[in-house]
């Protein structure tokens, strides 16, 4: 590769993939790439390979270095490795990094933010076979314990937290006795009533 020269080839896919010119900027880029993201997301119907091939187009356009070797020598340039890039990256990471991560739509993101959720909960339901052919409603109550948002699980209705009466809100209960005469011992130990919390 060292002798000779690249030979030129078509580089004009990647901006009709776009719907942009040559000389487009990278804010209208970003915009024709999340404009087509959006419309051919495999999650809402779309082509997953046209997907694919919009990640690829805007991930090349979108590098200085790549979007020159593209404009002067092609797609085989890239593929041959002289943008020393490697293979192409997963289309869906261009993606969340548009759209914030998680599931299409917004959603919360899978990463690090997601609430812990409970065991599964299975109830066992009797159907005839005739219900599940023609499909049939079935209703189904549920209870469940939730934490109170006003008094967090302490038990309080004002939701201001009271004191424990056998420590008055320490946590520590002192206790005395006489070991002989005129001494006292004192002892210190976490209070019975409230587990030491003091509520």
């Amino acid at each position: 590769m060292f002798g000779r020269a690249p030979r030129k080839s078509d580089s004009t896919k990647y901006y009709e993939v776009l719907g942009v010119s040559k000389n487009a900027t990278p804010e209208e880029l970003k915009k024709a790439y999340r404009k087509a993201a959006i419309k051919n997301h495999p999650d809402k119907g779309g082509d997953p390979e046209k997907f694919k091939e919009l990640a690829q187009a805007y991930e090349v356009l979108n590098d200085p270095e790549k979007r020159e070797i593209y404009d002067q020598y092609g797609e085989d340039a890239l593929k041959e490795g002289m943008s020393g890039g490697g293979p192409s990256h997963n289309p869906f990471d261009i993606f969340e990094s548009f759209f914030g991560g998680g599931a299409f739509g917004g959603g919360s993101s899978s990463r690090g933010r997601r609430q812990k959720q409970g065991e599964d909960v299975v109830h066992t339901l009797k159907v005839s076979l005739e219900d599940l052919y023609n499909g049939a409603s079935k209703k189904l109550s549920l209870s469940r314990n939730a934490l109170c948002q006003k008094c967090k699980g302490k038990g309080c209705k004002s939701g201001i937290a009271g004191k424990c009466y056998g420590c008055q809100g320490s946590g520590m209960k002192v206790s005395m006795r006489q070991i002989g005469l005129g001494m006292i011992q004192r002892m210190q130990h976490v209070c019975p009533d409230c587990q030491g919390s003091g509520i």
